[in-house]
């Protein structure tokens, strides 16, 4: 079963979870964001190693702690490293009162019938196995929904639900995140047979067991309320989708009961070339503006 104690963060805790969970193909953009382009670095090993000391800048910035972020999610080979020279869910959960979530998707499948499918995900149960020894407490698992394809949006809930049901089995607690494209040209369409499918879903998950939801911020405000309020669901946390701050923390706050999982959100205006004084205020105000909006 999951940890106790961040089992009863996540369902009470009044704050957001930060998403610092980029990975191969979007880390070279999340480092042109903060400043650093492809020319500043030689190899993909300086690239992660840029990308770390990035997370770690945020991390163990004053303003990043347990009473406004009540959880991160982290990239495979952050879990692998340290901060402030402890093992990183280790520090954020000891240090910072932050719940460690691990990302365990491979990516997406090509698209099809309106959706991308999670990729296969080798060396899943030994991934799981090192999570649980590293002390995560859950998973994050993306797929994404780019049409109101019924029969596609059927097939990406079936795909989470399954995967979903082997971290439960491991121990962890699963963030199911089955994006709606925020560009789909019929997103409102899409979202609704997507809370039908979610709903009809649940049912798989074992009496007593829980898991999270991590949805984009839907089209029609409150859309989602029934999943906040169903048993089988500890938490619903949004994503930005491509959304900036402002315009995602006021979609979140038409949506009580959500609360934030953001990643550009959370980074907009962070640069590589700030003093710390300087990277630590604008962090501050973008956990503050995350922070109201998740508690709205």
């Amino acid at each position: 079963m999951p940890n106790a104690a961040m089992t009863t963060r996540m369902q009470t805790g009044q704050g957001f979870i930060a998403a610092l969970d980029q990975s191969g193909g979007s880390t070279p953009k999340a480092l042109r964001l903060y400043g650093i382009s492809e020319g500043d670095y030689g190899s993909e090993a300086e690239m992660f190693d840029l990308i770390h000391a990035m997370r770690a800048r945020i991390a163990t910035a004053p303003a990043f702690s347990g009473d406004k972020v009540i959880g991160a999610i982290l990239f495979e080979m952050t879990m692998d490293r340290q901060i402030a020279g402890k093992p990183a869910a280790t520090y954020l959960w000891e240090d910072r009162g932050v719940v460690p979530f691990l990302k365990i998707d491979r990516g997406l499948e090509e698209a099809a019938n309106g959706v991308q499918m999670m990729k296969p995900i080798p060396g899943l149960s030994d991934l799981l196995d090192r999570a649980v020894a590293a002390g995560i407490f859950g998973t994050k698992e993306r797929s994404v929904i780019a049409s109101a394809n019924a029969g596609g949006i059927a097939d990406i809930v079936a795909q989470q639900i399954d995967l979903g049901l082997e971290v439960l089995a491991k121990g962890l607690m699963p963030i199911l995140e089955p994006e709606v494209d925020i560009k789909a040209p019929d997103k409102a369409a899409a979202e609704d047979l997507l809370l039908a499918a979610l709903t009809a879903a649940l049912d798989a998950i074992p009496e007593g067991r829980q898991v999270m939801l991590k949805l984009t911020l839907p089209t029609k405000p409150g859309l989602y309320a029934p999943l906040i309020a169903h048993p089988k669901v500890l938490r619903v946390v949004a994503l930005s989708g491509g959304y900036d701050r402002d315009a995602a923390c006021a979609k979140l706050m038409e949506n009580p009961g959500m609360i934030a999982s953001f990643s550009r959100a959370l980074t907009e205006g962070l640069s590589a070339q700030q003093s710390d004084a300087d990277f630590n205020a604008t962090l501050a105000t973008a956990i503050d503006a995350i922070h109201a909006a998740s508690i709205t």
